[in-house]
């Protein structure tokens, strides 16, 4: 696979010497002439493998500057520093401060080709290492097969190789940073950083500082939230927290694709996708004055919606089945037996959505691993604190009643209760039930119960 090589040499016939000996290697070149041109070329978008020398234009060690540079960015770039004037010490402390190799000018063309061929197979392996670590920690799916959560797959297909910016609605713990990440990974920068700025997190006074950076007396850099996901994706969760000042800089960015970090004295170019996201009624708080309408339309560009679970109760057996099977896998575990249908989970109004529902799981892993049902139930109506009681309990009042009319009881609450699970779907309820559809209609109309065709 090619890689990015940045080569950053004030002398001309160096610069072509290396660019025409890497190149026949098939990567691709970028190239600097000094240390302003290097400091761009690196904050414009980060190389695969950088080849600095040590003494450029500004100093006697301004590659070594270069070179810390690029570490506080991602320490896992390989630099190669060269230099003309090498020393024991030079070549120790570049290594001190994380060079990959040292090599002395006139090099050997070979010597030099090898390093740049470990270098390259190194980054990759940390690179595709990082991926699997990222797939293994984020592997959760959506999961539905309502009409709400089809149509977020279908947006998600669409939209994830446009590049456009898109703005995800819904309640707390709804998934909105999970379809981020899906559109991320479905995208052409998916090998770039996922980054997240959560508004509901910072306190006001810090959002500049995480977002854009800022330069310290000191020499040192705070790299904010725009440079960590150069090339990538930016979630801005909770959008609508930020202060009105710090909207007018994203405004500004997404104008200019560019910034200043705090205290910083030269712009900061920047490729990146920013996705935001809120489970406020964002109108509304442009309407209060809290949120920039200018600011809305930029970053609108495409709209995500997720209802909250409670609206998509045909979504929950499924997700029940899917939480079980993912965490009975990551905690050793051979099966939980949690009933998919059970009324006290359907009926749950889960005002903490999927991320409630995924922790009623977890918990039931680790405190009813291997028991039976009852044992499960009894940890499930225990956390749900739910007050009223099972729609299919057998109480007093069923027993003073003919078997017929108690059983016509039992068939209106189980056949009402599966209809609003399909939300009024006759198909979809009578293929559930196993009744042929006729048979359920037919059913229906004796009991007094309307459905949806």
């Amino acid at each position: 696979m090619p890689a990015e090589i940045l080569i950053i040499d004030d002398n001309s016939e160096i610069r072509f010497l290396l660019s025409e000996t890497i190149a026949d290697l098939g990567h691709n070149i970028r190239q600097a002439a000094n240390y302003n041109q290097a400091l761009n070329e690196i904050d414009k978008k980060l190389p695969d493998v950088a080849i600095i020398d040590v003494k450029l234009d500004k100093g006697d060690n301004d590659g070594i500057e270069l070179l810390n540079h690029i570490k506080k960015k991602n320490s896992d770039i390989p630099v190669i520093i060269i230099s003309g004037h090498a020393n024991i010490q030079m070549a120790i402390d570049s290594l001190k401060s994380g060079a990959f190799e040292f090599i002395q000018k006139p090099f050997d063309s070979k010597r030099l080709i090898n390093f740049v061929k470990r270098a390259v197979e190194i980054h990759n392996l940390k690179k595709e290492n990082k991926s699997l670590k990222s797939k293994l920690f984020y592997s959760y799916d959506l999961i539905g097969k309502s009409p709400s959560i089809t149509k977020v797959y279908d947006l998600i297909k669409k939209i994830s190789s446009s590049g456009s910016r898109v703005f995800i609605y819904g309640p707390t713990g709804s998934g909105k940073e999970l379809v981020a990440r899906k559109i991320h990974k479905k995208s052409n920068r998916n090998t770039k950083p996922f980054v997240i700025l959560n508004g509901a997190l910072l306190e006001p006074e810090k959002y500049e500082l995480e977002l854009l950076g800022a330069e310290n007396q000191n020499g040192t850099i705070n790299y904010g939230a725009l440079e960590k996901s150069s090339g990538g994706t930016l979630l801005i969760d909770e959008v609508s927290e930020i202060p009105l000042e710090t909207q007018s800089k994203i405004l500004r960015v997404l104008t200019d694709q560019k910034f200043k970090r705090i205290n910083g004295d030269h712009d900061i170019s920047v490729d990146i996708r920013i996705i935001c996201s809120t489970s406020k009624d964002i109108r509304k708080e442009i309407n209060l004055g809290n949120f920039r309408e200018d600011l809305y339309h930029r970053l609108n560009v495409v709209e995500i919606n997720l209802e909250p679970l409670s609206k998509r109760v045909e979504d929950i057996p499924l997700l029940i089945k899917y939480f079980s099977e993912k965490i009975a896998k990551s905690y050793g575990i051979s099966k939980l037996l949690i009933d998919v249908n059970n009324p006290y989970l359907l009926e749950y109004d889960w005002p903490g959505n999927v991320r409630e529902l995924r922790n009623l799981v977890e918990r039931i892993s680790i405190l009813a691993p291997n028991e039976n049902s009852e044992k499960i139930d009894s940890i499930i109506k225990e956390s749900l604190k739910k007050d009223v009681k099972s729609k299919f309990d057998l109480s007093e009042k069923n027993f003073s009643i003919p078997l017929k009319e108690a059983r016509e009881n039992f068939e209106k609450t189980y056949l009402s209760s599966q209809l609003k699970k399909f939300k009024g779907n006759i198909s979809k309820t009578a293929e559930f039930i196993g009744m042929e559809r006729s048979a359920l209609h037919r059913k229906l109309k004796s009991l007094g119960i309307k459905g949806i065709n």
